[in-house]
């Protein structure tokens, strides 16, 4: 990958044609949230579409009936009182009314109905029963919902007086939507609390499967684990299992075949030492063990890269801790080196601290070896953890960059062991920091050098 191409990685910069759909910005990112969105946006559509037709149909139908029944049964009485009959008859058709239609009228002599100022703020109930008073009374009317007590009360204007008619709401609203929403609510909660069981069942294995594939991609322990759940998820966890079963035995294996070949490799090395040591002192035997001595740090070297830190446990490591005992280390030959830490006197990140002590101690080696000045610093944000090494050196040109971190390359053609080491520091470094799920890159450094940043993952 270019630098430029790695920047535009960074910043988050994608290509026209790869840029993301705008709709999908606004999904929900987990698959437990998008699978309850697939289950619960069908069962939302049909019950808004059940309670639009409901209410469109039923209730209106419902509605107009039950006040075209009562503006009926007021007419009749309306009819009953015209002419005003003389007053024991006007009380047999009160008492009739109380008891076959269950409606309280009261005939108040010489009143006029006023202007009602709520007619325009009528509901559709009250709108429903004007409609029908004026198909079945046919006479001035008020219609006041508001008494109180669950009561309606209409006044109709007779030829010599007020009639007032009042009855339960009962006769005019009816119970079944209220019925319909708490069944359509009830039923909808228990559908939405079975989805949410049946979903977090279904999605606990993926979530174990994830992590352990996360804790195994940062190098840490991975606790044995069930396959459970549906057929998929179970083939991709014991897929999983066999791929770390075989890694891990794979590791092993190649720690066991390097302890053979470093005892192989120090033996004979070791002979030619007690030879020299035998021969003497002179120019040509100086010389003899000044390349047994490079070949000893070029075979460690060789046999720490290929070794890697696997067979290190990770444990919880205080990286404050960590930082502080490296650089201190490392200005004990007179280097200057400047640190900076965070606020936080500690921090605890599950990680092999052995390898991340030589990650961090190569990295400020190769910035001593070009710089005078180095400066190390560590961030601590929500997910990444970043340690920063900066130099005041010539630095390295951005085409050789990625070049650096391949094994065994070095810009010094010559592979003078003055002018650099064996090649392996920054490579071994980048395995150490991508070995922890994490990464290590390089960039111009603001005092005009180097800048090493490796980060690690929360």
């Amino acid at each position: 990958m270019s630098d430029t191409a790695g920047r535009r990685e960074r910043v988050g910069l994608l290509e026209p044609d790869r840029a993301e759909p705008r709709i999908k910005r606004f999904l929900p990112k987990t698959l437990f949230v998008r699978s309850l969105l697939i289950i619960v946006t069908p069962l939302i559509l049909m019950q808004a579409i059940s309670t639009f037709v409901f209410f469109d149909r039923h209730w209106d139908t419902m509605t107009r009936r039950l006040a075209h029944m009562l503006a009926g049964d007021i007419s009749y009485v309306v009819d009953a009182m015209s002419p005003l009959p003389p007053p024991e008859e006007v009380e047999d058709i009160a008492r009739r009314a109380r008891e076959l239609l269950h409606m309280i009228i009261v005939y108040r002599p010489s009143e006029i109905l006023t202007n009602d100022p709520r007619t325009a703020n009528r509901d559709r109930v009250e709108m429903t029963l004007a409609d029908a008073m004026d198909e079945r009374v046919r006479r001035p009317f008020q219609i006041d919902t508001a008494s109180g007590n669950r009561r309606v009360v209409v006044l109709v204007q007779l030829a010599d007086g007020v009639l007032s008619v009042d009855v339960h709401e009962k006769r005019l609203y009816s119970s079944t939507p209220y019925i319909f929403l708490m069944w359509m609510v009830g039923s909808s909660l228990v559908l939405f609390a079975v989805a949410i069981v049946f979903m977090r069942n279904q999605i606990r294995p993926i979530r174990r499967l994830a992590i352990a594939a996360r804790n195994f991609g940062m190098g840490r322990e991975v606790e044995e684990f069930r396959s459970e759940g549906a057929a998929e998820v179970r083939q991709a966890a014991e897929a999983f299992r066999q791929m770390h079963e075989r890694l891990r035995g794979q590791f092993a294996q190649r720690t066991e075949m390097l302890a053979g070949v470093s005892h192989d490799l120090r033996t004979p090395l070791t002979r030619i030492k007690l030879q020299l040591a035998m021969l003497g002192d002179n120019p040509e035997i100086s010389e003899l063990k000044s390349d047994v001595q490079d070949m000893e740090r070029m075979v460690e070297g060789y046999l720490a890269f290929a070794r890697g830190e696997g067979t290190e446990t990770p444990s919880p490591t205080d990286l404050v801790a960590l930082v502080s005992d490296v650089v201190g280390a490392e200005k004990r030959d007179g280097s200057l080196i400047t640190l900076a830490l965070p606020e936080s006197a500690s921090f605890v990140l599950e990680a092999r601290p052995q390898a991340l002590k030589r990650a961090l101690a190569n990295l400020i080696t190769n910035a001593k070896r070009y710089a005078d000045r180095v400066t190390v610093s560590l961030e601590i944000d929500q997910a990444t953890v970043l340690i920063t090494v900066d130099d005041d050196g010539p630095g390295i040109p951005k085409a050789n960059r990625e070049d650096v971190f391949k094994p065994f390359f070095r810009l010094d053609a010559s592979r003078n062991p003055k002018t650099g080491g064996t090649g392996l520091g920054l490579t071994i470094a980048r395995d150490i920091a991508r070995s922890h799920g994490g990464d290590l890159s390089l960039d111009d450094g603001p005092a005009g050098g180097l800048r090493a940043r490796m980060s690690l993952p929360i």
